[in-house]
């Protein structure tokens, strides 16, 4: 049905709100952005006396060579690396093999157990500090990127429990005869899971996985309380370290060139799979 004229302004107006709106939003988050990147290249007297939003007046390159070589960043951004892929994986293998059986398995007591789960997310990342250092420390995995990795990987600051309540959701999107079909086949029961819905959740693992890849990315309170081995520190505890050195030094332009560095590989997430978020959200919301 066409719309009357009358109607007509009224969604034209409309529109332009939104879109207004929409600009203005994006202004707001990109503008904090482009100024961490801006005041990256810039010398700390440009950086005390000019104005923030001014362009670089000659641009300082060396102030990424400088951070990278002199400050460790490197071996800040390789920890990270090292703990955030292992995690995310461990974290994925676990959360994958869950769900499955949580959306696909009727036994007893699995709404408890999906409710623990789900519950579980609610719990603050600080209550569980101290069980875990003297549980690592038990295990002898205090002060270790190991130690970090499972901690992060089981769920303590909730890339478990939600990559579960996620992904059980996808899985009961799926077809039940594809599992028949394939059972019929002869295919048992593991056979199903690796050949069948496993390769289907591909959507839902990517969207889980950069999600965990991003917590896990940025945490900080639990790396600064189980790692004290400045070489064993993740980006997030290094930043800290170099932020209270480098303020009374008044190195900004590193500083800063440090920031946009940690920044990169987010971003980078962020364009290369932003429609397999989207996607994948929009998949594992049609049953929760």
């Amino acid at each position: 049905m066409n719309d009357s004229p009358a109607k007509k302004p009224l969604q034209l107006i409309s529109k332009i709100a939104v879109r207004f709106f929409l600009i203005l939003w994006s202004l707001v988050v990109l503008y904090p952005v482009l100024w961490t990147f801006l005041t990256s290249l810039k010398d700390n007297q440009q950086v005390m006396l000019g104005k923030p939003w001014d362009f670089p007046s000659i641009f300082r390159f060396e102030n990424y060579t400088n951070v990278w070589s002199r400050a460790n960043f490197g071996d800040y951004f390789l920890n990270s690396i090292i703990v955030t892929v292992a995690s995310t994986l461990l974290s994925l293998i676990m959360a994958a093999t869950t769900a499955y059986i949580l959306a696909r398995f009727t036994f007893k007591s699995r709404g408890l157990f999906y409710f623990v789960y789900v519950a579980s997310m609610m719990i603050p990342t600080t209550l569980g500090l101290i069980p875990l250092f003297f549980l690592l420390g038990d295990m002898n995995l205090s002060n270790s990127l190991v130690g970090l990795t499972l901690v992060y990987s089981v769920g303590t600051i909730g890339i478990l429990p939600f990559g579960i309540f996620f992904l059980v959701g996808f899985y009961k999107t799926l077809p039940r005869e594809l599992e028949e079909a394939a059972t019929i086949d002869g295919s048992s029961l593991y056979g199903v899971f690796f050949k069948i819905m496993l390769p289907l959740s591909k959507p839902g693992l990517i969207t889980v996985g950069i999600m965990n890849a991003l917590t896990v990315w940025n945490e900080y309170i639990m790396a600064t309380v189980l790692i004290n081995d400045p070489a064993k520190y993740t980006i997030p505890v290094g930043i800290a370290i170099m932020q209270g050195e480098m303020q009374y030094r008044t190195e900004w332009g590193p500083l800063f060139a440090g920031l946009s560095i940690s920044m990169i590989p987010v971003i980078v997430m962020y364009v290369l799979y932003q429609r397999q978020i989207t996607g994948g959200l929009t998949a594992g919301a049609l049953k929760g």
